[in-house]
């Protein structure tokens, strides 16, 4: 860091496997990547290239190469994933993955139904190209998802090898763990946690509460998915107890103020 501060969080250091920040960048110019990456890539762990913007994306290949100059991996959002899918393109995903050097893999159903046996049979198969990250939740608001569904899903999925089960919550952070309103569903959350390890799970968090809401929960190390590139700094600040939702949250209450 730039200075020194006492009664700061012990951040894990990059390549870290916990406290991780994953990016969604949902269309990004190769220059504002650039400019974006010059002064966040201490705090950025993944990028992902959101929904299906990476097939529409002018220069696709350049500006995941900025992304991976910085050691940063890349992955497409898991809406083309299951792109391919639905048109029985599964064989021709992989071999994109492999065209352009991509080696995280995204698994979701949040678009289409899949039988949860299928899903895990396709993570099975893909941890033989790449780490994969897998999706739990509906992108459908109606859509709720119990508890104790989303436990048994969530386990299930690691144990086909997934690296991180990932919360849903969309790009705007109001479905899946989240209300309409964007409030978290705190009592899914925390009986979620009660099976399945904080260090395993990325949580979507795009609204500035929720992020919040999370670092309190878990701590500055919690996993942290779909931030926008205008928040890493932002979060990253947060995380440390440098902006004031968290100014209190780590000073040692018998320490000096």
């Amino acid at each position: 860091m730039n200075f020194n501060l006492t009664q700061i969080p012990d951040r894990i250091a990059k390549p870290r496997k916990s406290g991780i920040t994953m990016v969604m960048d949902k269309g990004l110019s190769i220059e504002e990547a650039k400019n974006f990456i010059s002064i966040a890539h201490p705090h950025v762990d993944i990028v992902k290239l959101g929904f299906g913007t990476s097939y529409v994306t002018p220069g696709l290949r350049e500006k995941i190469e900025v992304y991976q100059s910085h050691n940063i991996p890349v992955y497409f959002g898991g809406t083309l994933f299951e792109a391919f899918l639905i048109r029985n393109m599964f064989n021709e995903y992989l071999d994109v993955c492999k065209e352009y050097g991509i080696t995280y893999m995204e698994v979701s159903d949040g678009s289409i139904i899949i039988p949860h046996a299928e899903k895990c049979g396709y993570i099975e198969k893909m941890t033989k190209y790449g780490t994969v990250l897998s999706e739990v939740g509906s992108k459908d608001a109606e859509h709720i998802i119990p508890p104790y569904k989303w436990i048994e899903l969530m386990r299930a999925e690691l144990n086909a090898g997934s690296s991180y089960v990932i919360a849903e919550a969309r790009e705007a952070g109001n479905v899946g763990i989240y209300r309409g309103s964007g409030e978290v569903r705190e009592g899914l959350v925390q009986e979620i946690l009660t099976q399945i390890p904080e260090e395993k799970i990325l949580w979507e968090a795009p609204q500035k509460a929720q992020q919040l809401y999370f670092i309190e929960l878990i701590g500055c190390n919690v996993n942290l998915g779909n931030i926008a590139p205008t928040e890493v700094i932002p979060l990253e600040a947060m995380r440390v107890g440098l902006r004031g939702d968290t100014f209190h949250l780590f000073l040692d209450k018998n320490g000096k103020k």
